[in-house]
């Protein structure tokens, strides 16, 4: 099961996932995307055919029905995510709300409604979309980056406290993927966002697939990620004086005496 599963990272999921013969339970609020996206799926090795779950994952009781009806669910993936990119100081609450609720509190409401059956049946796999934000944040998304950074806490302690049980935890750490989390804003991002760069979404969900059959803990994808969490846990000097190097000093204004 998919969460944010009509765009962007979720949508290559669900189609890396049906591609393995995986009944997928896709879960959005715009049925009309998720109806356009399950025709296009090659049909499940087993079951009648993908679910279509409209869903909105702020709401925790809407997301507890979802996966009601999904019934027995081997993969979750806590995916949706919403991005506003500008300065704290001129934001409205209004966008940081929307944020905490679909970023965090979304993934927190999946899990919750999810686990109990996993513990139960003593099998299962969850998987947390969080962001390189979490590891490193940046100026103009501070609070993006701070609901980034509480998935990821989140999942790290899942990941030790469900040690024996059966159920299993990977978190993901994109870095700047082609997706449509920004088309509302792509004239207003900071100079350091570099859109030409942005990665391929279906390159990553085959690398979360491969994470999950592994068991693997943690995909940083592109590389430079991984690079980004070694150099900010060294040293945030270092890590500043890279990226300012890479993109430009509008990812790292401030200079360390």
């Amino acid at each position: 099961m998919v969460t944010g599963a009509s765009r962007g990272i979720g949508r290559a999921l669900c189609e890396a996932f049906a591609g393995r013969g995986a009944t997928v339970g896709l879960v959005s609020r715009s049925e009309e995307e998720l109806r356009a996206l399950a025709v296009r799926l090659p049909a499940p090795s087993e079951g009648s055919g993908h679910e279509i779950l409209v869903a909105d994952v702020g709401d925790r009781d809407e997301v507890a029905a979802a996966i009601d009806r999904f019934g027995e669910v081997d993969v979750v993936v806590a995916n949706a995510g919403v991005a506003d990119y500008a300065p704290f100081k001129d934001m409205d609450l209004e966008p940081i709300e929307r944020m905490t609720r679909v970023n965090w509190l979304g993934t927190v409401y999946t899990v919750h409604a999810a686990l109990p059956g996993m513990l139960e049946r003593l099998r299962g796999h969850l998987v947390v979309v969080s962001s390189g934000a979490a590891l490193r944040s940046f100026p103009q998304a501070a609070a993006y980056g701070a609901t980034k950074a509480a998935q990821r806490g989140f999942a790290e302690a899942l990941w030790h406290e469900l040690a024996g049980t059966g159920v299993d935890v990977t978190i993901v750490y994109p870095g700047e993927i082609a997706t449509e989390i920004h088309a509302h804003e792509h004239d207003s991002l900071p100079t350091w966002r570099t859109i030409a760069e942005e990665a391929d979404a279906g390159q990553l969900a085959r690398r979360v697939l491969t994470a999950i059959e592994v068991n693997e803990r943690a995909v940083y994808y592109p590389p430079f990620v991984q690079a980004l969490r070694g150099a900010h846990g060294l040293s945030p000097r270092i890590a500043d004086f890279a990226l300012r190097r890479l993109r430009g000093i509008t990812a790292a204004p401030r200079r360390s005496p």
